[in-house]
């Protein structure tokens, strides 16, 4: 089988809209975090400190999403080059990777979505525990 240059060519949308609402929840955790820390500043919650730590694994998670999805995309502008020149081994190897690392990015997303939705799960229960006393 023989690579096209359609082919890599193919990501670009998926990768595009993927790196958006990566940056997307980069920015709200950002500015959810910088709201804690005022708030932390204010009342001196512990909650608020596991809160900050939480979002900071998910923010290490969300960098290394956009890590990977960026390097996938940057393998398949290199692939289609290598498909310009006819070096189809190199190109399919090349793609391979950018598959690859486009999986990682999006199990990373899905570990990122179970942490997220643990946190809410957590706020949940203490306001569950709040209205019962």
């Amino acid at each position: 089988m023989d690579l096209t240059i359609q082919t890599p060519a193919l990501l670009f949308p998926a990768v595009s809209l993927l790196l958006i609402a990566y940056t997307n929840k980069f920015l709200a955790i950002a500015n959810l975090i910088r709201k804690l820390i005022s708030d932390y500043e204010i009342s001196q919650l512990h909650t608020t400190i596991s809160q900050i730590h939480s979002l900071r694994r998910r923010l290490m998670l969300i960098r290394w999403m956009q890590i990977f999805g960026v390097g996938s995309i940057l393998l398949c502008v290199v692939t289609m080059f290598f498909v310009y020149e006819g070096w189809q081994i190199w190109a399919k190897i090349l793609f391979a990777l950018s598959l690859m690392m486009m999986m990682v990015s999006l199990v990373l997303s899905l570990m990122e979505i179970i942490l997220s939705a643990g946190a809410l799960r957590v706020l949940l229960k203490e306001l569950e525990e709040k209205e019962k006393r």
